[in-house]
């Protein structure tokens, strides 16, 4: 039987099927990695951020990295829901409920992340407290938590909907506000590195269109690889047609991703430029691992959206992951890159707690990366992750998240 029979004719399975054991176990092992991340967390309260690779002259790392990438994956529930409903266009299947959940989730991890970068709990009442509202950092903060409210404004108003207690001109309303607030936080978290005049990486202005790019190409792979994911676990019933229809869309994402990557390559790179030094680090230098995993990645997604044969269900998570991979080397690209090109002759004192690899003096400091995390910043992030998976599976399993029948 052809996959697209399938799925739009095969007969729903109870809910035990999938609310059962394994999904139970899931949750569990879910909590224990999120527990685990709690307590180094503490360790790292407790000794100090210099347990971590970052230090004066590098003073982002793995967890505004995970920070950039969340706020991007976020986008593409919310994208994937909110488009069709704005524009009056059709939608993608029953998806909208899990994919706007798969937002909020990322959504609350990538505060998370804000949060352990900030050293101490307590540093958050001093952003409000001590607000400066002249700096883009603030414009994130402020943004970011206004689109959580919204995504969960938005996923009520959806269930809403279906109960018939919320208009479905309320709802595209609803749909429009949350796709404006969805490009608005890539934006102003692209500003944040755009405006840095002294970062040689940073200072473009194609930064913000960049991270809508990149938005778009790891959101919708995320919301496939959910898709297929649920659909195979009986909990969606999704034609493959539609499926094949975000992945059509993932592809035009991958390569308009490229695209403005190579403008900004070859602006950089043009001979006689300012940037020469920073194509050279991407292609040849101590980042090129990640330059080159990009661009083979990305390559692979977009052959297998847009060649026919290759459109099975395996190789659409494949191509997903691949996405959601090269767009995550982007990411350390662009943080370790703003960094890695020393931009001060005198950086003052060198001490273990100012400067990684200070022992060599600065031509030591910059010879490989200037920056790598430390097992406790993995261990940190791993249980960061863990929490995402488990507000992931608990929606699944007690939120109305399924489809209703006119949604199908």
């Amino acid at each position: 039987m052809s996959e697209n029979t399938r799925a739009t004719s095969s007969p729903k399975a109870p809910a035990a099927k999938f609310g059962g054991r394994g999904l139970n176990v899931a949750i569990v092992v879910a909590a224990l990695v999120t527990v685990a991340g709690l307590a180094l967390w503490f360790a790292q309260l407790s000794g100090g951020m210099v347990q971590t690779g970052m230090r004066n002259l590098d003073s982002w790392g793995l967890y505004i990295t995970m920070f950039m990438f969340l706020v991007g994956l976020s986008a593409g529930g919310l994208i994937i829901s909110s488009v069709p409903r704005a524009f009056g266009m059709a939608g993608f299947g029953g998806i909208s409920k899990v994919a706007v959940w798969t937002s909020i989730c990322c959504t609350v991890l990538a505060i998370g992340f804000v949060v352990v970068d900030l050293g101490q709990p307590l540093r958050l009442w001093e952003l409000f407290a001590y607000s400066n509202l002249g700096s883009p950092l603030m414009w994130d903060i402020l943004v970011l938590g206004a689109y959580l409210i919204l995504s969960i404004v938005y996923l009520w108003a959806t269930l809403k909907n279906e109960a018939g207690k919320v208009s479905g001109k309320a709802l595209r309303v609803i749909s429009v506000v949350a796709l404006v607030c969805a490009v608005l936080v890539h934006s102003v978290t692209a500003w944040i590195f755009s405006l840095q005049q002294g970062r040689e990486m940073w200072h473009t202005a194609l930064m913000a269109p960049w991270f809508v790019s990149s938005a778009l190409v790891c959101g919708t792979a995320l919301v496939l690889i959910v898709v297929v994911a649920l659909r195979k676990a009986s909990y969606l019933d999704v034609a493959q047609a539609k499926v094949v229809k975000m992945l059509k869309m993932l592809g035009a994402f991958v390569l308009v991703d490229l695209y403005f990557f190579g403008c900004d390559l070859l602006t950089e790179g043009f001979p006689g430029g300012p940037g020469v030094e920073v194509v050279t680090m991407l292609t040849t230098g101590s980042l090129a691992p990640f330059f080159w995993g990009e661009i083979v990645l990305c390559a692979f997604a977009a052959v297998v959206a847009f060649v026919p044969a290759l459109r099975r269900n395996g190789l659409i998570v494949a191509a997903s992951v691949a996405g959601i991979a090269a767009i995550f080397c982007k990411r350390v690209q662009l943080l370790v890159g703003g960094f890695q090109l020393a931009n001060i002759a005198d950086p003052g004192v060198m001490a273990q707690h100012t400067v990684t690899n200070w022992e060599s003096g600065m031509s030591g400091a910059y010879q490989g990366l200037v920056y790598w995390p430390t097992p406790l910043e993995f261990g940190v992030a791993l249980g960061v992750v863990g929490l995402g998976a488990f507000l992931l599976l608990v929606g699944l399993k007690y939120l109305p998240l399924k489809p209703a029948e006119e949604s199908r």
